[in-house]
């Protein structure tokens, strides 16, 4: 089971948009990447096509998913993620406040 998880809310740890709080848009558990919305954002220059008229395109590319953190939705904050058997279930549980994630 992955710590982190689409649509969750993370901080970025490192790099150039450290300390930004967005939405995890994907989770590449292969590469164990995760793109995270409007972070990590590179310029590509497309041809037009039958598709799309073309230009200069920004888009989302992922980073390592060590450089980033949960933000708790109960305490706000940034923490640790744990694992807790809920009614037979494995669930993700928050380090600071104990409060159960998945429900």
């Amino acid at each position: 089971m992955n710590r982190i998880k689409k649509n969750d809310e993370v901080i970025v740890l490192t790099g150039k948009n450290k300390g930004k709080i967005a939405k995890v848009l994907q989770v590449i558990p292969k590469l164990k990447k995760v793109v995270v919305e409007k972070v990590n954002l590179v310029k590509r220059h497309t041809k037009p096509s039958q598709k799309n008229t073309g230009g200069i395109i920004e888009k989302e590319k992922p980073i390592d998913w060590s450089n980033v953190m949960l933000v708790c939705k109960y305490c706000k904050k940034p923490s640790k993620v744990g694992f807790e058997i809920v009614s037979g279930k494995k669930s993700r549980k928050c380090s600071s406040c104990g409060e159960v994630i998945d429900k």
